[in-house]
């Protein structure tokens, strides 16, 4: 969805009126938001990598639980009981 934003010189018009007349019509368009809006987004997750991530995710508080019943880790560490 392309937004062109277009000026032309004026006859007595130097070049920073110019480009002060462009910027203006460029911030009154909305296009820097709507671009600036959608920079960091990210597509939404696949259900396999959602699936990789949970099973990992397991596997590590597996391990975690593992650790503080054999005595190498204090159990108040951790960050998943409830």
């Amino acid at each position: 969805m392309a937004t062109n934003v277009q000026v032309e010189k004026n006859a007595n018009e130097n070049n920073i009126n110019l480009i002060k007349r462009f910027t203006r019509r460029v911030q009154g368009s909305g296009i820097l938001p709507r671009v600036r809006g959608i920079r960091y987004s990210q597509r939404v997750a696949s259900g396999y990598v959602k699936k990789k991530k949970t099973l990992k995710s397991m596997e590590h508080k597996k391990n975690i639980l593992e650790l503080i019943k054999m005595g190498k880790m204090p159990e108040k560490f951790t960050r998943f009981s409830r």
